[in-house]
């Protein structure tokens, strides 16, 4: 007995000692290539869950943990390297170097645009809260023949000048195609969703990137995707968002669009992109809006529930 004894001991010490050696070492790599050092609990985490101070420039400000309160409200759809922006709050994926998510919560007056802001003093930036192995860089994008797809839409902060400024932050970027996409078709559903802030009182909105199988000519299926740059940042094959609108009652509305990363005639109508949410879940491994029983919807894509 006292030899099983002193072998759990044993194993248990050398257990936890790697544990130690490895945090430490984690530490020491991040301070060796300049990253922070410290994190924050984020608000409606699991247990031990945890959040970057992602924002670069500029102190947070000290209500950050209710904003994110308010835009997380109905859930998390997943929580792998969350980060928070003051208006905005996303999931990053180190291996793709795109957002898994990015969350908004919208209302009429956080949408309106302040005369005082100046889009035209934003720049696209790396965000150095990610490791410099796992993100993204400008030069990534110079000459891929794709533009800097903002997922939390510029257009919807433009009521404070360091809101705007953030969503230029490289890890809210995806690589789109420029004319017949980003410019024109994905522009028309990022403004549809801030004129549904007119008819709600509260809209959340979450996007993000999809990688979609399709059938070769083998007649088998594959997940096919380009990547560009040093950093083989992934181009994402569709585009997802999914919206829930609150009305004054507490009424709640919900619709999911998918659209393909390719050039889109523009008279096509946003309901031909409408699918359903649950489609959009499984093919993106993520649960949305969580928190919010499907029965209690009134609507879904405009179809009572």
């Amino acid at each position: 007995m006292p030899k099983i004894i002193n072998k759990t001991v044993l194993i248990t010490s050398v257990s936890f000692g790697s544990f130690l050696l490895g945090s430490y070492y984690e530490k020491y790599i991040d301070k060796l290539n300049g990253l922070p050092q410290t994190i924050k609990k984020l608000p409606g985490l699991p247990l031990y869950g945890t959040v970057s101070a992602a924002t670069s420039f500029s102190t947070a400000p000290t209500n950050t943990g209710s904003r994110v309160s308010q835009i997380m409200k109905f859930g998390f759809p997943g929580y792998d390297n969350i980060r928070s922006f003051d208006d905005y709050v996303l999931s990053y994926d180190r291996k793709t170097k795109v957002a898994h998510w990015v969350f908004e919560h919208l209302t009429s007056e956080t949408v309106k645009p302040n005369k005082a802001v100046d889009r035209a003093l934003c720049n696209f930036m790396s965000d150095e809260s990610i490791h410099k192995y796992f993100r993204s860089e400008n030069t990534d994008y110079k000459g891929s023949g794709y533009d800097r797809g903002h997922l939390a839409a510029a257009g919807n902060h433009k009521n404070h000048q360091k809101h705007i400024e953030q969503t230029f932050f490289l890890s809210n970027m995806a690589p789109q195609v420029g004319v017949g996409f980003n410019r024109d078709s994905w522009n028309r559903l990022e403004k549809y969703v801030r004129k549904l802030t007119k008819v709600y009182q509260n809209v959340y909105c979450c996007t993000g990137p999809l990688y979609l199988p399709k059938k070769d000519v083998d007649g088998k299926k594959y997940i096919r995707y380009e990547v560009i740059g040093a950093n083989n940042v992934a181009v994402p094959t569709h585009f997802f968002k999914i919206l829930v609108g609150e009305a004054a009652d507490g009424g709640l509305e919900m619709e999911a669009y998918v659209m393909p990363n390719t050039v889109i005639d523009d008279n096509t109508p946003l309901s031909n992109f409408q699918v359903p949410p649950e489609s959009v879940e499984k093919a993106a491994g993520l649960l949305f809006f969580d928190n919010i029983s499907r029965a209690k919807l009134r609507k879904i894509n405009g179809k009572s529930n």
